[in-house]
């Protein structure tokens, strides 16, 4: 069986790391999601693609690739949305993969049905991968199979065999049988002369087999018709007199019985059923072995590409949920960039205007454009592997560090990220450390607990890896908190992990100069959410933590400085000194 896949390249084997469920609830993941599509169904899907990490460039670029071509021509992913349906339904609802040794009418009327919808399929998604400039590897890979199947030798045939034999069954109202007979008058052999689209009402096939037995001028040399027999259906009143013998075939009763003129007697009772099974046999046996081998090679190929074909409609509309939603953003000016795969030995990220994609949802829902919002650039690179991210209370600390997990997320699962430009060296995974829910510490303590949730997530941490911390440590007090994240930083230095550490404790960023003493090849740096004049400016600096001036801008700006509150309660006695 054909192998594709629109997420991993044909020939790499599928290996990859899950987004541990506390990264996933720290980054909004099922928030996300929910912006994409309504149905639960379909978030669950894009949910699983995107925690399913993989750290691969080539399966990143791959995907990105994909994602990219599927942004940019939105009559594509229209088509192909449609069409990934209808074969989706043929192998769900149909009789592909449920080949059974019956060859009855009724069973090659559904299945000459179910090959008509294929090919018509076929066709129409050979010629949208057609008419599109398509550039990624995955969409001219699928483009290659269906070229395949379209081109096949077989394929044609079967497309004029389907069009001349091809019976819409809602149309078939009569079956016209053929029986042969032995010496004794017993039927032999039993086919199919002709599938008829109206009822008889007049027929000359058998009005009265024995009446005309003994009539030696009335049995015909041929097998034609000569419309000289009465055809009358069951329930009529016959005048049977002067009848000398008659023979009727019913499978339920043998071969011979006494019935009024007609046909077998076929009314609502266990007689119906058994002429269902005796068309069955029929047109079994009017099958020759080349037509039911034939039928059985068809089927098998068909089975095999609605499988293949059907087996990417939930990665193509990972795709295209994303592409609508990416394209959304685009439309109300916000920024959308194809991340730039980087080795992953750099361990490196280059991010220009980069913003938190859940700002800008919010801003879509209240009807506005990306006007207000404000963007960052941000580099990790061997000079800033880890940052010490301090500054004021709402300063957009959490947001950034939460924007630059998002993007990560986002870039390993191929899609466009929230900045003018990103280039990364992917990550084998993404770990983040927030504050613990009181719930979480009953047995440990707060502290405790981030403890041992801290130990426990460096012992999955690779030096290629993304760690975000999030206040980490600080729900004890200053001196306890400052000297397990002391250890925290010069242990990650030495590991090389790329780290955003957001804290309040601005005298681990005023240490740089010691922490960065030692060995290794990734330093840490400072980085600050800039103030100006006491109010917040959201954007970051890399620059020494602003401390103590930061608070002096707040108590000036509100007047509790000693001197301003001095002259509110003592201006009379200095006057008066």
């Amino acid at each position: 069986m054909v192998e594709l896949s629109l997420l991993y390249p044909a020939g790499l084997k599928l290996e990859y790391k899950i987004l541990p469920v506390e990264t996933a609830h720290d980054l909004s993941v099922e928030e996300i999601c929910g912006h994409l599509c309504p149905m639960e169904q379909e978030r669950k899907l894009i949910r699983s693609i995107l925690t399913h990490i993989s750290g691969d460039p080539r399966v990143i670029q791959y995907r990105c690739d994909i994602f990219e071509d599927i942004l940019k021509f939105s009559k594509l992913r229209e088509q192909l949305h449609k069409l990934m349906d209808r074969v989706d339904f043929l192998r769900e609802y149909g009789s592909f993969g449920k080949e059974s040794d019956a060859a009855g009418v009724w069973e090659l009327v559904h299945r000459l049905d179910e090959m008509d919808e294929y090919i018509q399929c076929v066709e129409a998604m050979y010629a949208c991968l057609n008419e599109t400039e398509i550039r990624s590897e995955g969409l001219l890979a699928l483009k290659e199979y269906v070229g395949k199947l379209y081109t096949d030798g077989g394929f044609e045939e079967l497309k004029k065999d389907i069009q001349a034999l091809k019976v819409d069954a809602s149309k078939v109202k009569s079956v016209t049988l053929g029986v042969n007979l032995n010496d004794r008058y017993e039927p032999v052999e039993v086919g199919i002369v002709s599938i008829n689209g109206k009822t008889f009402t007049r027929s000359g096939v058998i009005s009265n087999f024995c009446e005309f037995l003994n009539r030696r001028d009335d049995i015909q040399e041929g097998n034609d018709w000569r419309e000289q027999y009465s055809f009358r259906t069951s329930g009529q009143e016959i005048d049977t007199s002067g009848l000398e013998r008659t023979i009727s075939w019913s499978a339920s009763r043998g071969m011979m019985g006494v019935i009024p003129r007609g046909l077998a007697n076929v009314s609502n009772d266990e007689q119906s059923k058994d002429a269902i099974h005796i068309l069955d046999r029929a047109m079994s046996s009017m099958l020759t072995r080349i037509v039911k081998k034939l039928k059985h090679v068809l089927s098998r190929h068909v089975e095999v590409s609605t499988y293949t074909i059907s087996g990417m409609l939930p990665e193509l509309l990972y795709y295209i949920r994303w592409a609508e939603y990416v394209e959304k953003l685009q439309e109300k000016g916000f920024a959308m960039c194809k991340p730039k795969v980087l080795e992953t030995e750099q361990r490196e990220m280059r991010a220009e205007g980069l913003y938190n994609i859940r700002l800008a949802q919010s801003l879509l829902e209240k009807g506005e454009g990306s006007s207000s919002i404000v963007t960052n650039d941000l580099d990790f690179d061997k000079e800033h592997r880890i940052y010490i991210l301090t500054g004021a209370n709402r300063g957009g600390k959490t947001t950034i560090t939460q924007a630059v997990g998002i993007a990560f997320l986002m870039a390993q699962g191929g899609i466009y990220v929230a900045a003018d430009s990103f280039a990364f060296s992917p990550a084998d995974n993404l770990f983040t450390h927030y504050p613990a829910d009181e719930n979480q510490t009953m047995d440990l303590g707060r502290l405790g607990e981030e403890s041992k949730r801290f130990r426990d997530i460096f012992q999955e941490a690779t030096a290629r890896s993304l760690l975000l911390l999030n206040e980490s440590f600080s729900t004890t007090s200053f001196e306890e908190g400052y000297y397990i994240a002391r250890d925290v930083v010069r242990i990650l230095r030495r590991l090389g992990v790329r780290t955003i550490y957001n804290t309040h404790m601005h005298k681990l960023a005023m240490e740089l100069e010691e922490l960065n003493r030692e060995g290794g090849d990734s330093k840490v740096a400072s980085l600050i959410t800039e103030t100006r004049e006491g109010r917040r400016s959201y954007r970051l600096l890399v620059a020494p933590p602003e401390g103590l001036s930061y608070a002096r801008d707040i108590a000036e700006k509100y007047g509790v400085t000693y001197e301003m509150l001095e002259k509110v309660k003592f201006a009379d006695d200095h006057s008066g000194a």
